[in-house]
């Protein structure tokens, strides 16, 4: 049997077309004849590596004619399946594909789910998307019953065979899983199908079975498998015991002792996270030992041995006190390796960034590996700072790809019932194009998200955001809104019209008490094919081919109610990938690589990335059905075995001649810890020695700091406009007094520059809106002069409330919730009311005044009092209704709460044309809600020993200096003069102020 290895530290497919070439490989075949090379075959585990091989031929001295014949175990990722024998055999059954497997499955999971015994199971009924996913966890224990080939009764009697009793919950999970063990193969007998495992495990089976008579005598060579898969490490057996036929292991341990063997090969000793595992499995399987493989291009280097020894089993690291290397030998094995520990994933994907732009412009090749998806997009962000284009392997499923978000906007649009967030973001998607011209249908949405959509809570529907551009047409346009012209109506109105032609289909399914997936993704594709018909979309080939696929199977799978519609479609979309197009200007020199794509690779450097627990190696799920025991004792690999295909994955990597290894700190928002494997290497090396491969890795993290970093800072200033004096505000209202003295620059940004804030988007108005109706309702009752003491008071303010609510008729039902909850509020008003009818004489609502002040210029001082009560000995009593908080006891006795004592000077002054001049006696706020605290009135904390009138004055004084200072005058105005402490919103005019950034270098206590 011809077994070879390629040590880690040496170049993988070099060495191989080396021993090609030299005919090592080749048992005696001849060489002579110029095409003698077209008559090896050589299989390799991915295409990437037989492209990379057909590269190094080429590159080869000797090299002239034809390449050999180079062949896959299969080009995707977990997925080892060679090409069919060429020759006859008779027929395989059909495939089942992945996706009409989940849609079967999902009928039999919800059909148990409403059994008698399934309602027993399930606490609350699944929903679809559990159902699906639900689906899906069962095909996964069904492709590793047929990986591992092992039978369903392995699972149904792990009851009886193991000494733990699993009790009558496992008994309940058996029935359940009799789904995956009995049901779902009973339906492929019927429908002669077969699973995608049990289908490569046949094509696996035939060509082994095949290949005494496909390659004969001629050479066949099968490279760089693990033989992880039973029916690969078959092939692979029948191809070393061919004439010429030859299997090429990946960095098989040549130290290993026959003792070591043995123990990788007891379960009892735990040994499936070892990175030799596989190999001496798969050497068990050829009935051979470590002894009998022959290593080729052999070449000492001590870095091999040093990771060996480091990954050892856990028994063999009580031998490492005499294993460690002296300081020569671990200063000549480490040479060329550094570790980068980052702060967090950012700073580690731009110094892995960084190192491969060094690389290349010191002229060599990069790999990158890392099993993080999304620090492989980062990484690929940072090198495009540097015009760098780079490849990755991998693929972005399809649900989080561009037309899987597409395909998300359209459907929360229809399921939200079109509300103005869910419709801006559709709308502002680029890909969104309704058949027109981008930038024509930019400014349309502009207008509509400007003109019709801010501070505005449409009724549900397109015919609510018809409703509300009608009213918008038909009202005047107040100081907060632009006037919508005819144009822009019809305009606004014609998108709307095809954007609910395009959605009518998906619109109509929400409507259905059940669906089948088919009916969505038909209707869902033809919503984003009318939304977005010719823009460029990644992932729209992989869309329309995944529709195609489930209106293949028109009707199959649960029937669902269209609710949690975006968590079905993730479970239906689960599994497909959008593959990177490779552009046009990508470098060839830097790629990167998932943990399968680099494994045969070898570059001037190689940079490990996400070298985190539980990224690599990843978290050991046994899946949800099966725990780690009962895996065991049904004959299936635990979860650890992928640890192992991840530390051989490690090891393999470190053989390269210059290797960098990163992890970060925080992963996420959360602390991590370095991976197993790089904590391993740095126990076996020792602190020092790992202290200094992190200072070499610090050159690339002081440049990641650094690459950002300004020399010195200028932080934001606190901004002090000066303009002039005449274009300054002469009049005020009683509200904008407190904001002249807590911050002069958001009446300069408010007056002077003229800017209002935006509402915000489709804006829930009801706190804002519920307060202006209440208050208004109440200043009704008090102008037509009720009683509250009369009997019928209650009714009569019930009837008002009614007429003031009726303007939210196109949203009956916050109308009719706010009308029920108002009745509480009326009968508390009511109460109010009587308790203090003995002291009050007239009462005044919603009184409008004015003030002229005599300063150096003319200036007024506007506004209006919620009420202002004539009491029986002639003095007022203002009142503010507020629904929300009263000023804090230390703002009021500070003169920082000015609007009620200002209210008392324009009262005292004869402001209030309906009411004569008078003096203030009490200044109460009074709190509108329905909690215990409801109308209970708190007055005006005043200082010690001062009234009402001389804390008016008090506040005249300090207002009048307020506006000859800022005001009348060219005096710079200050943002956040006094600002409110313990404040925990913004202002309106704070961004514009950048207040987050000179309040903080300041040190402000904001608390």
């Amino acid at each position: 049997m011809s077994l070879f290895s390629i040590a880690p530290h040496t170049p993988f497919l070099p060495c191989l077309v080396d021993a090609v070439m030299d005919g090592r490989l080749l048992g005696g075949w001849d060489q002579s004849g110029p095409f003698w090379l077209s008559d090896v075959t050589i299989i390799l585990p991915t295409r990437r590596a037989q492209d990379s091989l057909a590269e190094a031929f080429a590159a080869h001295r000797d090299f002239r004619g034809l390449l050999p014949d180079l062949r896959t175990f299969g080009g995707e990722v977990d997925d080892e399946e060679p090409f069919l024998p060429p020759f006859d055999t008779g027929p395989l059954p059909q495939l089942a594909g992945s996706l009409e497997r989940r849609l079967q499955l999902s009928s039999l999971v919800a059909a148990w789910a409403h059994t008698v015994e399934g309602r027993e199971a399930f606490s609350t009924p699944p929903t679809a998307a559990e159902i699906f996913s639900m689906a899906e966890s069962l095909g996964v224990l069904i492709d590793d019953l047929a990986i591992e080939e092992r039978s369903p009764a392995a699972i149904a009697s792990l009851g009886a065979d193991m000494a733990l009793e699993l009790g009558d919950y496992w008994q309940q999970t058996l029935r359940f899983l009799n789904i995956a063990l009995e049901a779902w193969p009973a339906w492929l007998e019927d429908a002669k199908r077969a699973d995608r495992a049990y289908l490569r495990r046949l094509r696996l089976d035939r060509q082994a079975n095949a290949a005494g008579f496909l390659y004969d005598h001629r050479p066949v060579i099968a490279a760089g498998s693990t033989g992880s898969i039973p029916a690969t490490a078959r092939l692979l057996h029948t191809i070393a015991g061919l004439p010429r036929g030859a299997v090429v292991l990946p960095g098989l341990d040549m130290a290993m002792t026959p003792a070591m063997h043995e123990a990788l090969l007891d379960p009892a000793t735990n040994p499936h996270g070892h990175p030799q595992y596989g190999l001496a499995h798969l050497l068990r399987r050829f009935g051979s030992s470590a002894g009998e493989v022959t290593e080729l291009c052999h070449a000492e280097h001590l870095r091999t041995p040093l990771v060996n020894l480091a990954l050892a089993p856990t028994a063999a690291t009580a031998l490492w006190s005499d294993q460690r290397f002296d300081d020569a030998s671990l200063a000549e094995a480490l040479h060329g390796v550094s570790v980068v520990r980052a702060r967090n994933e950012d700073e580690e994907a731009r110094a892995m960034a960084l190192a491969g732009r060094a690389a290349l412009e010191a002229g060599k090749s990069v790999g990158i590996i890392t099993p993080d998806r999304n620090l492989a997009r980062r990484i690929a962000a940072e090198l495009r700072r540097f015009d760098i284009v780079v490849d990755d392997a991998a693929g972005t499923p399809l649900f989080l790809s561009s037309a899987g978000r597409l395909a998300r906007q359209v459907l929360a649009l229809v399921v939200n019932r079109v509300t103005p967030v869910d419709l801006m973001a559709l709308l502002r998607n680029r890909a969104t194009t309704l058949g027109t011209d981008r930038v024509a249908l930019a400014e349309t949405v502009n207008r509509i998200d400007l003109l019709l959509l801010r501070g505005q809570r449409p009724s549900p529907g397109f015919a609510g955001l018809r409703a509300l551009l009608a009213a918008r047409m038909a009202s005047d346009a107040d100081e907060r809104r632009r006037p919508i012209s005819p144009d822009d109506a019809v305009v606004m109105a014609d998108l709307l019209d095809r954007l609910e032609l395009a959605t009518a289909p998906l619109v109509s399914l929400t409507s259905e008490k059940e669906l089948p997936a088919s009916a969505l993704a038909a209707a869902l594709g033809s919503a984003v094919l009318a939304i977005s018909p010719d823009a460029p979309l990644p992932g729209r080939e992989e869309f329309l081919a995944w529709i195609d696929s489930v209106a293949a199977l028109s009707g199959k799978g649960h029937r669902f109610a269209p609710h949690g519609l975006e968590d079905v479609l993730s479970a239906l979309m689960a599994g497909v990938e959008v593959r990177h197009r490779i552009p046009e200007d990508r470098r060839t020199d830097i790629a990167i690589w998932g943990q399968l794509e680099a494994r045969l690779m070898s570059p001037d450097i190689l940079i490990l990335g996400a070298l985190n627990e539980d990224k690599w190696p990843g978290t050991a799920d046994p899946g949800p059905w099966l725990s780690r025991g009962m895996r065991l004792a049904a004959g299936l690999e635990p979860p650890e075995r992928q640890h192992g295909l991840a530390a051989h994955d490690f090891a393999q990597a470190l053989g390269n001649a210059e290797v960098i290894l990163c992890y970060a700190d925080r992963v996420g928002a959360s602390p991590s810890l370095p991976s197993r494997l790089l904590q391993r290497l740095d126990a076996f090396i020792g602190a020092p020695a790992a202290e200094m491969l992190r200072q070499r890795g610090a050159i690339w993290i002081d440049q990641a700091r650094g690459i950002d970093a300004v020399a010195q800072v200028s932080p934001a200033i606190r901004p002090q406009p000066n303009p002039p004096a005449a274009v300054r505000p002469r009049q005020l209202s009683v509200t904008e007094i407190e904001t002249l003295m807590r911050s002069p620059y958001d009446l300069y940004a408010k007056h002077v520059l003229r800017l209002r804030p935006l509402d915000t988007l489709g804006e829930d108005p009801d706190a804002r809106e519920r307060g202006t109706i209440i208050h208004a309702i109440f200043a009704r009752f008090v102008e037509e002069g009720i009683d509250p003491a009369d009997p019928l008071a209650f009714d009569r303010l019930m009837q008002i409330a009614s007429e003031e609510f009726a303007g939210l008729d196109a949203i009956g039902e916050r109308r009719d919730i706010w009308l029920r909850r108002f009745a509480t509020a009326a009968g508390q008003f009511l109460d109010f009311e009587k308790g203090r009818a003995h002291t009050v004489r007239e009462r005044h609502a919603e009184v409008r005044g004015e003030w002229p002040l005599k300063l150096a210029e003319p200036f007024r001082i506007t506004g209006s009092a919620d009420r202002a009560d004539v009491l029986r000995d002639g003095t007022l009593e203002i009142l503010d209704f507020k629904t929300g908080s009263p000023p804090s006891s230390g703002a009021m006795r500070g003169f920082e709460a000015p609007q009620l004592p200002v209210e008392a000077l324009i009262a005292h002054n004869g402001g209030f044309k309906a009411m004569a001049p008078a003096q203030t006696s009490a200044l109460t706020y009074v709190k509108i809600g329905l909690g215990p605290e409801a109308f209970k009135p708190s007055g005006f904390v005043l200082p010690e020993g001062m009234s009402v009138m001389e804390l008016a004055d008090e506040v005249w004084l300090r207002m009048q200096r307020q506006i000859e200072h800022f005001l009348l005058r060219d005096t710079p105005m200050p943002s956040r003069l006094l600002p409110i402490k313990g404040q925990r919103f913004a202002g309106a005019y704070d961004h514009l102020a950048r207040t987050a950034e000179w309040t903080a270098v300041d040190g402000e206590d904001e608390a």
